[in-house]
C-alpha cells in the first residue's frame, strides 16, 4: 500500500447540519496522519480548474463544528456527464477533465460527501479509475446501507419543535394545522416528527391516503372534544389513486418541483369537515442552522473513518452507521436506491396502537 500524501475533500447535493463536521473531522484526521487535506469547491466542478482546490488546516476548520452548510459550498443538479463542460483549456469531456485535474494537484484519492447523487458521481469515477470514498449526507435518512445519516437528527429535531409551537395556535382557535415537511419518497422526517411533536394523523409516501378517512379522524376528535387536530404531512405523500404534488417554479420557466401537497390537504380538510385549517410549509428551514449534538458525533465519526478507508486503500466505499459501529459498504451496493419505510416498521406499528392516523384502507 503506497503511502497516502494528499487527499481532495469535496460536499455535493443540497445541504445538511454536519457537513462542517465532517469536513473538520476529515482535515484534522489528515494532519494527524502528515496527510495535506485539499478543500474542492461547488463539488466535483471545483476538479474543472486546477487553481481551484486549495490547501485545509486544522487553522480553516477552527468553529465550524457547530455550523450549518458547508464552507466548500456546494451544487445540487443533474447528471454533469451528460454535456461537454467548456474549460480554460477549451471544450472538454466532464469525466476527464476532473480526473485530469485529479492528477495535476497530486491528488491520492477523493473523500466525497453527499446523497444519493454525489454517491452515484462517485461510483462512475471510481469505475473510471479515481481513488475515492464516499460519505452519506441527507437530511431524509433515505440512503441505502446506513442506518442513518447525518442532518436527519437535527431536521426532525427543528420540526418538532414547529409542532410543538403549532400545538398553541391550533388548540386557541381549534383548527387543523397541516405542516408539510421534506421527504419525496421516504417518509422518515415525517414520522418521526409527527410522533416525537404528538401529530393526531401522518401522511407518508410509503402509505397512499384516502382524504375522506383523514376528514373522519378529524370529525372523531371533534366528537370527544378535542376540537383541533395536527397533521403532519411529507412533501411526497399523495392520496390514493393520485399523484404527488408539483409545484411549478418561476423565472419564467417551466421547472417541476414537489411541494404543495399540504395546501392541497388542508384544503380537502376543510371541504370534508367544514372546520378552518391552516398549512405551516417547514421548507429549507428544515437544512439550515446548527446541527444536534448526535449529528455533530455522526458525522465526525463519518469523517474521521473516512480518512482510515482512504489510508488502508479501501476506495469505492462508503461510510456507514452501523451502530454502534462505523463500517464500510461498497458504493455499487448504496447508489440507485432509496431506503424507504417498510410497511411494517415497528414505529408505524407503535404509531398505529396509540391511535396516530396514516389514512389508509387498514384503518376504520
Amino acid at each position: 500500500m503506497s503511502k497516502v500524501r494528499r487527499i481532495g475533500v469535496l460536499t455535493g447535493g443540497g445541504d445538511a447540519p454536519g457537513l462542517n463536521a465532517v469536513i473538520r473531522a476529515a482535515v484534522k484526521a489528515c494532519e494527524n496522519r502528515g496527510i495535506e487535506c485539499l478543500g474542492i469547491p461547488d463539488s466535483f466542478d471545483g476538479l474543472l480548474e486546477v487553481d481551484r482546490p486549495y490547501p485545509l488546516t486544522r487553522k480553516d476548520v477552527v468553529g465550524i463544528l457547530r455550523m450549518g452548510g458547508t464552507i466548500l459550498g456546494t451544487i445540487n443538479r443533474g447528471n454533469p456527464f451528460a454535456e461537454p463542460v467548456q474549460t480554460s483549456d477549451g471544450e472538454k469531456d466532464y469525466g476527464d477533465r476532473c480526473l485530469e485535474i485529479f492528477e495535476r494537484v497530486g491528488l491520492d484519492a477523493l473523500i466525497a460527501i453527499g446523497g444519493d447523487g454525489t454517491l452515484t458521481l462517485s461510483q462512475k469515477f471510481y469505475q473510471l479509475g479515481m481513488p475515492i470514498v464516499g460519505v452519506p449526507k441527507t437530511i431524509d435518512n433515505d440512503i441505502v446501507g446506513t442506518v442513518n445519516t447525518f442532518g436527519f437528527d437535527t431536521a426532525v429535531a427543528f420540526a418538532c419543535d414547529a409542532i410543538d409551537r403549532l400545538h398553541t395556535t391550533a388548540a386557541a382557535h381549534r383548527r387543523i394545522m397541516v405542516v408539510e415537511v421534506m421527504g419525496r419518497n421516504a417518509g422518515w422526517i415525517a414520522l418521526h416528527a409527527g410522533m416525537a411533536g404528538g401529530a393526531d394523523i401522518i401522511l407518508i409516501p410509503e402509505i397512499p391516503f384516502d382524504p375522506e378517512r383523514v376528514a373522519e379522524a378529524v370529525r372523531r376528535r371533534d366528537a370527544f372534544g378535542a376540537k383541533f387536530t395536527i397533521v403532519v404531512v411529507a412533501e411526497g405523500a399523495r392520496p390514493l389513486g393520485g399523484a404527488q404534488s408539483i409545484a411549478i417554479a418561476a423565472h419564467g420557466q417551466y421547472v417541476e418541483r414537489l411541494g404543495g401537497i399540504g395546501h392541497k390537504v388542508a384544503i380537502a380538510l376543510e371541504e370534508l369537515t367544514g372546520k378552518e385549517a391552516r398549512t405551516a410549509v417547514l421548507g429549507h428551514l428544515q437544512r439550515g442552522g446548527s446541527p444536534t449534538a448526535y449529528d455533530r458525533v455522526l458525522a465526525t465519526r463519518f469523517g474521521e473513518r473516512a480518512v482510515e478507508l482512504v489510508v488502508r486503500g479501501q476506495f469505492g466505499k462508503m461510510v456507514a452507521s452501523h451502530p454502534p459501529d462505523i463500517v464500510p459498504v461498497s458504493l455499487s451496493e448504496a447508489v440507485g436506491k432509496q431506503k424507504t419505510i417498510p410497511l411494517g416498521h415497528d414505529l408505524i406499528h407503535t404509531a398505529r396502537s396509540i391511535g396516530v392516523i396514516f389514512g389508509d384502507a387498514g384503518e376504520s
